[in-house]
């Protein structure tokens, strides 16, 4: 059990889904602490039964703190996570800040556990289109091999903070008519609409949110021969990232076998009987932790190929809930060191 962890940003919409994970799993911790900027410092938050005052992020705020949960913006990563480390805390980071430095792991628990035992101080967590996509192909790759992936992404506004909902919200009001809406965290209005751009340009054409699932994919399966083809864009719903995944195998596999891979795989619910119109969809989606997996079937394209539809809640798996489950890796071997020592 960890005498102290800390949570950073835990006013945030994922920080307080972290923290509803932590009490609902009941995390091995002696005391909890919450930091935040200077903005949040002084408020009350609730964790089960009491009420927590949050503190002021600053240097000396990690003294006594063994394990560090944090989901905060890059910038103020790049800074807060070294103070930490210094103070003999481990940290897991949700931010995008760490996560392909060589000397950090990047972690999906279901995918590639080990990886927390090189750990220097900090542990990332992948980016929420990647780490959904990433639990469906883990076990296909594991049992016949990945060549190629194509994916299309459908992300929730939810990806971009509690503003993009907001946006959500205000951009389909003005399409039904209401107050003139300009947009303002979102390229354009959102409401009845698509946007396919999700951060900025990055290389050649593709953006930086689809450049992230080329290289972190490449990192959390250990294998950079996979191709990544990514488009990503954003859609009117508020939780839920939505993705077309067609996947070139080294071997044939059927679509019957790839559904009981899948089925047997870890973090991952097989909802596909096209004839009943069953498919996971965000709506029901929403508040769960697996990757929901459907519409899956053999590339007619192709002899080795399989196309399906993956649909996870971002703000859990694709965030808060794989957090946890890191911080939950370490607890356990963290039990393990005090047990022998």
């Amino acid at each position: 059990m960890f005498d102290c962890v800390a949570l950073v940003g835990a006013t945030g919409a994922v920080g307080r889904i972290v923290l509803d994970q932590l009490h609902a799993r009941k995390f091995p911790m002696r005391k909890l602490r919450l930091l935040a900027s200077a903005r949040s410092a002084g408020t009350k938050v609730r964790f089960g039964d009491e009420e927590i005052t949050v503190e002021l992020l600053e240097p000396t705020a990690f003294e006594g703190v063994d394990l560090v949960i944090a989901s905060t913006p890059d910038e103020v990563s790049a800074e807060f996570a070294k103070w930490a480390v210094d103070a003999g805390a481990v940290v897991v980071d949700e931010s995008a800040y760490w996560r392909m430095d060589p000397s950090v792991p990047l972690v999906i628990p279901e995918v590639n556990p080990d990886a927390v035992n090189n750990h220097q101080g900090i542990i990332a967590s992948p980016n929420c289109s990647t780490t959904q996509m990433v639990v469906a192909l883990a076990p296909i790759h594991r049992a016949v091999g990945i060549r190629r992936v194509i994916v299309s992404t459908y992300q929730a506004t939810s990806g971009a903070g509690l503003a993009g909902n907001v946006e959500l919200e205000s951009s389909t009001k003005a399409a039904l008519g209401g107050e003139p809406h300009k947009p303002e965290t979102f390229q354009h209005p959102i409401g009845f609409n698509l946007i396919p751009q999700i951060g900025s340009e990055k290389h050649k054409g593709y953006t930086s949110e689809e450049m992230k699932m080329v290289y972190e994919t490449q990192k959390i399966l250990g294998d950079d021969t996979i191709a990544v083809c990514p488009t990503a864009v954003r859609v009117p719903v508020a939780i839920g990232h939505s993705e077309s995944i067609l996947i070139e195998t080294k071997e044939p596999l059927t679509a019957a076998k790839a559904r009981e891979i899948w089925e047997q795989a870890d973090g991952v619910t097989v909802v596909d009987d096209l004839d009943n119109q069953s498919y996971p969809m965000p709506r029901d989606c929403d508040g769960h932790d697996d990757v929901f997996i459907g519409r899956i079937r053999e590339d007619i394209s192709s002899d080795c190929g399989i196309a399906f539809w993956c649909v996870s809640d971002n703000l859990r798996k694709g965030a808060a809930t794989n957090a946890v489950q890191i911080a939950e890796l370490l607890a356990r071997k963290h039990a393990e060191k005090q047990q022998t020592a």
